[in-house]
């Protein structure tokens, strides 16, 4: 059991608006928490209270902490409590996190990377942005906090970040739920991908066929792509295979249909002949950058290793689901999948495009679960399966469920891996119950 002293701890200021209150924390943490005396960075998290709660009662509510998607992205920016947060701050303070490379934390990005010194060193010191260093932050902040276990709401990665907390600190959990977040807890990652590969063709099989006419759509961008340069707003160049990463919006039901309304922008005459308009490729440039959160590509292979390198699984695998190849006769859309094109076509990525290689050819991952103690779970989880879900395989997760003692599933078919968009609250008042027994 690994244990981490509470973290140095500041607060910034607090607010009230529209229903809640929020005040801003930020968290000394060591980067490795192995070596609590060597270097720090901060950790930047928001508390946000209902304001139906009577200021003198906030310190007497248990606090329950978000665990968001990713890799790479930070905490919500709420302006009113709506969907899952609505329901939470019924009985919890919420605490939201920038993970520690994000956000307002010490940022970890193409400007402050090259600090770090070469590559190499870049890449040494990503190493301890992973989900295990994500968890003893925490830890860390819940000691600072002087509270006792506390509830922890993992989403997509956040879900993979709740099973390492379970692995690592169960003791800091008084219950924990998921939602479109059960990793296999084995490697490598391109079983991962496999399932993942197969799950998306079969979803972009779905939405061609509720949009027929978006299937010769997508096909006439590719062509165009191949022999007309186009470019998006932050002047780099939009190529097919790049395009092709659109397909991140199949994976949620409050977000498919976007993809029609997408494609419908896409054509205009112009005297240079057709080309594609302004606003599809300002919409798409919003899609496909990586600039808001380049860790998301760096780490993404990474959260997957344990012990094996990744090598570029997702473009190894790729081969053989040819439907996907950018020069196939009628390309499939891509999803979450990071392959290495991407490094040389992102200006964001591509001054990191040598730490990203270094981090794919990595042999000396340290495990990210236990499995031993997950079999001896005793703290109450409950998560949520989402049948379909293009991001996160459905068998792999119910795998994973089924390796996790006490562990409570909800599978359905309702939702897709965006399900707390959809009906956050509903979605949380039943993991709520199921862990409590209601």
């Amino acid at each position: 059991m690994r244990r981490t002293r509470g973290a140095r701890h500041r607060v910034l200021g607090s607010h009230a608006f529209r229903g809640l209150r929020t005040t801003e924390h930020v968290f000394d943490v060591p980067l490795d928490h192995g070596n609590p005396e060597g270097e720090h960075l901060e950790v930047f998290a928001r508390e946000y209270v209902s304001a139906a709660h009577p200021a003198e009662s906030i310190d007497g509510l248990p606090w329950l902490v978000f665990l968001q998607g990713g890799p790479g992205g930070r905490g919500n920016r709420v302006t009113s409590l709506s969907g899952w947060m609505k329901e939470a701050a019924k009985d919890f303070r919420i605490l939201m996190l920038d993970q520690r490379g994000t956000g307002l934390s010490t940022p970890a990005d193409r400007l402050t990377l090259p600090l770090r010194g070469k590559p190499r060193q870049q890449a040494e010191y990503l190493a301890h942005f992973r989900a295990d260093s994500i968890v003893l932050d925490c830890e860390a902040i819940r000691r600072a906090l002087g509270t006792g276990p506390w509830t922890v709401y993992g989403q997509s990665y956040g879900g993979f970040c709740t099973l390492t907390y379970l692995s690592i600190a169960p003791q800091g959990l008084r219950e924990a739920l998921i939602t479109g977040g059960l990793a296999p807890l084995d490697g490598p990652a391109e079983r991962v991908y496999r399932a993942t590969y197969a799950r998306l063709a079969a979803r972009n099989a779905q939405f061609f066929s509720w949009y027929p006419d978006d299937r010769r759509r997508v096909t006439e961008i590719v062509e165009h792509l191949r022999s007309v340069r186009e470019h998006l707003p932050d002047g780099s160049r939009l190529t097919p295979e790049r395009f092709q990463l659109v397909g991140n919006l199949l994976g949620g039901n409050t977000r498919v249909d976007s993809l029609h309304y997408l494609l419908e922008d896409a054509f205009t005459r112009s005297a240079d002949g057709r080309r594609l308009t302004d606003a599809f490729l300002q919409q798409v440039h919003a899609i496909v950058t990586r600039a808001p959160n380049p860790l998301y590509a760096v780490l993404h292979e990474s959260i997957y290793a344990q012990g094996e390198p990744t090598g570029w699984a997702a473009w190894r695998v790729l081969a053989e689901y040819p439907g996907f190849r950018a020069d196939s006769e009628e390309p499939l859309l891509l999803g979450e999948m990071v392959c290495p094109w991407l490094f040389e076509q992102d200006p964001a990525l591509v001054p990191l495009a040598e730490t990203a290689a270094l981090l794919a050819e990595k042999s000396d991952w340290g495990a990210l679960y236990d499995a031993a103690r997950l079999a001896e779970n005793e703290v109450p989880v409950a998560a949520a399966v989402y049948r379909d879900d293009i991001y996160v395989d459905r068998s792999l997760s119910l795998e994973t469920a089924h390796r996790i003692r006490g562990l409570n599933v909800w599978e359905t078919a309702d939702f897709h891996h965006d399900g707390i968009a959809d009906d956050g609250e509903g979605i949380f008042a039943r993991l709520l119950g199921l862990v409590r027994g209601g």
